[in-house]
């Protein structure tokens, strides 16, 4: 059975023109998928068990950083079960109605895969527990004294929850889910696998010498890795070239902004901030958000998460603190000498 995949608009829907080169570049089994290997050899087998039985998958949750391939082992685990895939997010079902529109638009074996599901309000979430148990759907009919409760049969489906704050979800949610799946960054060679291939399909060739440092540059992680690769690739077509090499790469780097480590204007921002009017910490997260005109969310889930894994940031009971790496990477911004 040839896989369907509908997306529902969210809103923080990327553009059509990014959203095509994502999914482009988007591995359609589990042989093209790099890294998570733990991950992908458990989903094998649960996915091989539900087939023999012919019974759906068991819901299951997946946790991590954005950018590390949570969409993109939802399409696949859909491709490998034989069933449609409806995209959307927990943001974008704003009402109850919403939710029990979408599920009962579920045929037998399809695969709802909600994003951000953390997100989702509360009356809207408590639906899904009849789903995901009984694969029934409880509603209220009417108002007032004549309110009736009605229960529509919903078809065996597999509920696809993805978020980036595991502790934000419910406990009776979360509970609810058969598999946990947690994601991790991506090793150098992981990540340069991931380049090759992604150059490949661009039509761009990668330099040997190139690989190391765009590997680098990409954070640990897919998408950013990706998003690189496509400006590099306009750097490199500027200059009539088929190739990225490391000279080109170095300057388009320059250019972006993106020093050695991965760190943007942002980055660099947050860590001076901190060594500069809070003499490295601890200084509490809402004073850096004052500081920085920045919300609370932004910085906790996108600037502190590579900053940690790197090694360059710390978070205490008291605030945040700039490690002894971080101190000696400030050293270099102040020299001008990250290249």
């Amino acid at each position: 059975m040839a896989i369907s995949t509908s997306f529902i608009p969210t809103p923080s829907a990327s553009t059509p023109e990014e959203k095509n080169f994502e999914i482009g570049l988007r591995p359609s089994n589990f042989e093209e998928f790099v890294g998570q290997e733990q991950i992908k050899k458990n989903l094998k087998v649960f996915i091989e068990g539900a087939k023999k039985r012919k019974e759906p998958l068991h819901h299951a949750l997946l946790s991590g950083p954005p950018g590390l391939g949570k969409t993109t082992l939802a399409s696949i685990i859909a491709r490998e079960m034989g069933g449609n895939l409806k995209i959307t997010s927990g943001p974008a079902i704003e009402k109850s109605g919403d939710l029990a529109a979408l599920l009962t638009s579920l045929e037998p074996n399809d695969i709802l895969f909600i994003d951000e599901i953390h997100r989702l309000k509360k009356p809207v979430e408590e639906i899904l527990y009849s789903a995901m148990e009984d694969f029934a759907l409880d509603l209220m009919v009417g108002k007032g004294a004549g309110a009736k409760s009605m229960r529509l049969s919903l078809p065996p489906f597999t509920l696809l929850g993805a978020t980036t704050k595991m502790g934000s979800l419910s406990a009776p949610l979360r509970d609810r889910f058969g598999g946990i799946f947690k994601f991790q960054f991506y090793t150098g060679h992981e990540m340069e696998r991931i380049l090759q291939r992604s150059a490949h399909i661009l039509g761009i060739s990668l330099h040997v010498s190139a690989v190391s440092l765009v590997s680098n540059a990409s954070r640990s992680t897919p998408r950013i890795a990706n998003r690189l690769l496509r400006h590099l690739r306009d750097f490199a077509n500027a200059q009539n070239s088929q190739t990225i090499t490391s000279e080109i790469a170095t300057k388009s780097f320059q250019a972006l902004g993106i020093d050695e480590s991965g760190l943007d204007a942002h980055d660099r921002q947050f860590l001076s901030l901190i060594v500069e009017k809070f003499g490295g910490g601890p200084v509490g997260i809402s004073t850096l958000s004052a500081a920085l005109s920045e919300d609370r969310e932004t910085i906790e889930e996108i600037i502190e998460p590579y900053l940690l894994q790197c090694g360059f940031l710390d978070r205490t009971p008291k605030g945040r603190i700039i490690t002894e790496r971080g101190k000696q990477l400030f050293g270099k911004l102040q020299k001008n000498t990250l290249f």
